[in-house]
């Protein structure tokens, strides 16, 4: 038996200690690297809020990789019907690619097709075959150009489908891998995370080996987005899956808090830390390699 070794980076999402992320917090980066992560992925800044060369300098004065998560809106939107928010969606492809070749990076994740409804206020709502088109038509239009200036650049671009309450684009690895084979680029795949998974795959283990090589980046988080090891997710099949697809890129976690339980708090709302949570962390880190160290030891 010839045991698999992955040795994937892990990190940890940027807004786990801060949002939005700026030089003032260069000095986490010495933390996060005694939390046991490879790399940090960063929220891809605004105008403004990053000086790429220096970023760049400082994670590598701290021995840390990067990856970046894109962020859409109503205003940037592959997906719209409005011509603005459309071309401004495709704009704000190409400022990823920049960003990410700035940045020394060569990955860039997230819903890249747009359409955010709840959290951009769109409540969801039922449309019409031909309206269903019509998104898709100019979210892949919008994927072809992007997937040709990534190419270009050397970045791979990853379509992260999100749960049924924050998209009506991509809900499922089908979908996404449907949306990343119509844009015909080899610079395009897809990102996974487990938390919406969870909702919306049938099995998470299947939707990995389905995916396969078109896995550009996956995120380990647990079905309530607390830390790796605290919910109900089957780490060790979830592991054997990625080793079964020979997946050796990047895996960033992604916990939310939950400190505060009283009836009616927003769990879905992003809280600043109140207390260190390194330990908690580097344990999710610990935990997640062991898993994927037995997987590898077993194939």
């Amino acid at each position: 038996m010839t045991q698999k070794t992955l040795g994937n980076p892990i990190g940890i999402i940027s807004m786990f200690y801060a949002r939005p992320f700026g030089r003032e917090h260069f000095a986490l980066f010495a933390r996060i690297k005694r939390a046991g992560c490879d790399f940090i992925e960063l929220l891809v800044p605004e105008p403004g809020e990053l000086d790429l060369k220096e970023t760049q300098a400082a994670l590598k004065d701290n021995g840390l990789g990067v990856v970046l998560a894109a962020r859409v809106n109503n205003t940037r939107d592959l997906a719209s019907a409005d011509d603005a928010a459309h071309r401004a969606g495709m704009d704000y492809l190409d400022e990823c690619v920049r960003v990410a070749v700035g940045l020394g990076t060569a990955l860039v994740g997230g819903p890249l097709y747009g359409a955010p409804m709840v959290f951009a206020g769109r409540a969801p709502a039922p449309v019409s075959e031909d309206e269903r088109a019509r998104k898709i038509d100019r979210v892949v239009a919008g994927l072809r150009r992007a997937g040709k200036t990534a190419a270009d650049a050397g970045v791979r671009l990853a379509i992260e489908p999100l749960n049924r309450f924050e998209t009506d684009i991509a809900n499922t690895t089908g979908h996404a891998l449907a949306l990343a084979e119509a844009a015909g680029s080899p610079a395009i795949g897809v990102m996974l995370d487990t938390f919406h998974m969870n909702m919306e795959d049938p099995s998470i283990p299947e939707a990995i080996r389905r995916a396969g090589p078109r896995m550009f980046h996956f995120q380990a988080n647990e079905n309530n987005r607390g830390f790796v090891g605290s919910g109900h997710i089957d780490w060790p099949s979830v592991a054997r899956a990625l080793v079964a697809v020979g997946y050796q890129g990047p895996i960033t976690l992604e916990p939310f808090r939950r400190d505060d339980e009283r009836p009616g708090v927003p769990l879905a709302q992003w809280r600043a830390p109140q207390k260190d949570e390194d330990g908690r962390l580097k344990a999710s880190v610990d935990y997640l390699r062991a898993a994927l160290a037995f997987a590898g030891s077993q194939s």
